[in-house]
């Protein structure tokens, strides 16, 4: 219901324009410069137990960069349910519920507070991350995970995190949580440090001074996965979709 919903106005709105959901697939002309990545539903598993972090996410792209974006994120848990909504546009800054956030300024590893994700299977990326979340949780104050992508970077633009990571997320995971976290001040990379794209296969995203900090144990458990031919070529970029990447 939720991508219906969302579909509906989008259309109605800008009939022109492309469109890829997490449910419904790619739809539209795919000559448009305009790309929207909607997921109705982020964090699907703790939505059906009632466990307060899932989202609703949308972004529109413009020759594949990311314009504008909103996520409304389900705070709170049961008897006691409300709303944060995060939006930003390029250029503009980044807003929770109408105030303006910026990430955090914390410049130590040791009192940072992280999180990070798992995908479904059970694979090398996944066996990496486990170990990347070991090594964190040693040399920082903890390591998180909260099982919805565009809640964990909103939390890092909010300044209440100081960084993010995880392997196998798909655009319509990403496309509006990089963008409210630039606009917040933060940084995005791929997690090997090469520079982000939405149709990218990994992301990290920090408050920017924690970044290369980060990376230093990030970049090399990727480049050790890249060794094994796990592959982080491009996801998936809709056919005759012209970007500017």
């Amino acid at each position: 219901m939720s991508e219906v919903a969302i579909l509906d106005v989008v259309r109605k709105n800008f009939p022109d324009h492309l469109i890829l959901g997490e449910e419904g697939g790619l739809v539209g002309d795919s000559s448009s410069d305009y790309l929207w990545c909607i997921d109705p539903l982020d964090g699907t598993t703790n939505f059906a137990h009632c466990y307060p972090s899932f989202a609703v996410s949308i972004s529109v792209l413009y020759k594949g960069k990311p314009a504008a974006a909103t996520v409304v994120e389900f705070v709170g848990g049961p008897k006691c349910w409300n709303t944060r909504t995060f939006t930003a546009a390029a250029g503009k800054g980044a807003f929770c519920n109408g105030e303006k956030i910026h990430a955090s300024s914390t410049d130590m590893v040791e009192r940072s507070l992280l999180v990070t994700g798992f995908g479904y299977e059970h694979d090398d990326a996944w066996a990496t991350n486990i170990e990347l979340f070991k090594e964190f949780t040693d040399v920082s104050r903890g390591v998180r995970r909260l099982g919805a992508a565009a809640v964990d970077m909103c939390h890092v633009a909010l300044g209440i995190v100081e960084g993010y990571w995880e392997y196998r997320l798909k655009p319509w995971d990403m496309a509006a949580g990089v963008l409210i976290v630039e606009e917040a001040g933060g940084t995005v990379s791929c997690m090997d440090g090469g520079k982000f794209c939405v149709f990218d296969r990994s992301v990290l995203v920090s408050n920017g001074v924690l970044h290369a900090k980060l990376l230093e144990r990030i970049g090399p458990a990727t480049e050790k996965l890249k060794g094994k031919g796990i592959d982080f070529s491009l996801w998936y970029k809709p056919e005759n979709y012209h970007t500017e990447l």
